[in-house]
């Protein structure tokens, strides 16, 4: 153990996949508590995770353009024991490559692309059917981290804590059952339809939840927001837009439950330990589901993947196409894991 002394880890986006990462780095600091770890991370990213406690980060801004490797460069001057490569993407292994590391462990060979293969030493063992999670955690093991239960520290910090004393003071939140929906996507088409996000909410209400539409600033985000609320008959909170990615993890964690379709909130709200109800038609959930809601998912995916591809075998996590996909899944079927949720956290009395 005492050979490792500094860890690498290449790890620049997305939200969710740095989430997973996070669970990683943390077992990997639980067992290696003396070694020096750094993080090479996108600037959006960043922002959420920068509060880790004794975690050193780097960010890698990609609109900076090839002077964000010359950056990297003069900013990583030292040898480190081991990186860890958890991308890859191609400005992902031009990164890698800026990095003086004696072991460069990667991904196994199955799963490289754009000249992944080309800057590591090493790859972790290859898994059957892991959950992207999983995968990371391969990683770990490969530096001799033993089998461990993926748990998260984020710290929130105090301005962020008061800022939610606040607004659940100004909505009357305070000991309101909350269910936060974050209904968009990064890809349009993973997002489900806005007339049965507002039938959700109204469902919620009915049962004594505020309802929450959380997400960031981009204009579609907001537009799908606001259509939810004019389908909606039951008043919102609509806060899309309105928040730093700090106090949307800390209304994620006051929420009781999440909706939410393949995307960062998802992810962000297991770190905080809140049951996800996530919406899937395009990817697998058992791959890039919320982790530990797995359980609580609905998903389309594996009769679409059927129809599409036929009959296993199938590469594993392999996507599925089409624009309407998440039209297939119902409003009674989200309504009735709501109701499951609700049933085993005690939170409705009938």
């Amino acid at each position: 153990m005492s050979s490792i002394q500094s860890i690498c880890v290449l790890r620049l986006s997305a939200i969710g996949d740095v989430c997973h990462a996070v669970a990683v780095v943390q077992a990997i600091q639980a067992y290696y508590p003396e070694a020096k770890i750094t993080w090479i991370i996108g600037r959006v990213e960043a922002a959420l995770l920068k509060q880790l406690p004794n975690v050193r980060f780097v960010v890698f801004d990609k609109q900076q353009g090839f002077s964000a490797y010359r950056q990297l460069r003069k900013q990583l001057p030292e040898q480190f024991d081991v990186l860890l490569h958890m991308q890859v993407a191609l400005r992902a292994n031009i990164a890698a490559a800026c990095v003086r590391a004696t072991r460069k462990i990667g991904f196994p060979k199955h799963l490289s692309k754009e000249g992944h293969g080309l800057v590591v030493n090493e790859r972790v063992r290859a898994l059957p059917q892991p959950h992207v999670l999983d995968g990371f955690a391969a990683f770990a093991h490969a530096i001799g981290v033993p089998e461990f239960t993926p748990a998260w520290n984020i710290p929130l910090q105090p301005e962020v804590l008061d800022w939610l004393d606040v607004f659940c003071s100004e909505h009357a939140l305070e000991q309101q059952k909350i269910l936060v929906i974050s209904p968009s996507a990064s890809n349009a088409e993973r997002n489900w339809l806005p007339e049965r996000y507002a039938q959700v909410a109204d469902y919620a209400v009915s049962k004594g939840f505020a309802v929450l539409l959380c997400g960031g600033p981009a204009d579609h985000e907001k537009a799908l927001g606001l259509a939810i609320e004019q389908q909606s008959v039951s008043p919102l909170i609509n806060v899309i837009g309105q928040t730093s990615l700090l106090q949307l993890l800390a209304l994620l964690k006051r929420a009781d439950i999440v909706v939410s379709p393949d995307s960062g909130p998802a992810h962000m709200a297991t770190t905080q330990g809140t049951p996800v109800i996530g919406l899937y038609a395009h990817s697998n959930p058992a791959r890039t589901g919320p982790y530990n809601s797995l359980q609580w998912v609905v998903e389309v995916y594996h009769q679409h993947l059927l129809r599409q591809k036929g009959s296993p075998p199938h590469r594993w996590g392999v996507r599925v196409k089409g624009a309407d996909l998440m039209a297939d899944i119902s409003v009674e079927s989200v309504v009735q894991m709501f109701d499951a949720v609700c049933s085993q956290a005690s939170l409705i009395n009938d």
